[in-house]
């Protein structure tokens, strides 16, 4: 088995052929609470961002990949590790299952699971955190369920269109580089 695969899913690096599917990922306004997106995103800026794609993590401070079905191919979504901080050995980590046919089949867990042991593996990285909304439950119970703690609850840190929300932050240690 490959570093980046799992049973069902593979994570792959952005491709050129990506454009048109991050574009339309990335201006779904349906998401942009839970992406802190205020704006769309222009088919230059993200030509732009694939075209620098092939940095180095520790020159961006970011890696994002397309998670992938092994069987067919299909691009169902993206994860990412960002504010990738190599003397701390700390980074963020966000997730995206968009194709609704892939929702709730257990692949973001894969993916996440994937990522974790890349990030601690082979960056060396100590702990991975995210942000999440307290009304988020899925995604709650999702980081949750791979090792994730709830660290901390910032109140009324979110503003949306129906008020403000709390969001949590979770980290996961990796205990096997102290």
């Amino acid at each position: 088995m490959q570093i980046l695969e799992a049973k069902n899913i593979r994570l792959r690096a952005v491709e050129p052929s990506d454009l048109k599917l991050l574009y339309k990922w990335e201006n779904d306004s349906s998401i942009w609470e839970v992406s802190h997106t205020l704006k769309p995103f222009s088919l230059f800026v993200l030509k732009q961002y694939l075209e620098s794609s092939h940095l180095d993590i520790f020159e961006t401070k970011q890696l994002r990949l397309v998670i992938e079905l092994k069987d067919s191919g299909k691009p169902i979504g993206l994860i990412d590790l960002f504010d990738f901080d190599p003397f701390h050995q700390r980074a963020g980590i966000g997730i995206l299952i968009n194709d609704k046919d892939s929702k709730n089949k257990g692949f973001a867990s894969e993916a996440l699971d994937i990522l974790c042991s890349y990030a601690f593996n082979t960056l060396q990285v100590h702990q991975l955190y995210c942000n999440i909304t307290a009304t988020n439950e899925i995604s709650l119970r999702l980081f949750q369920n791979n090792g994730f703690e709830i660290m901390g609850n910032k109140k009324d840190w979110i503003r949306t269109k129906d008020g403000w929300k709390d969001e949590y932050s979770l980290q996961k240690i990796n205990l096997q580089n102290p």
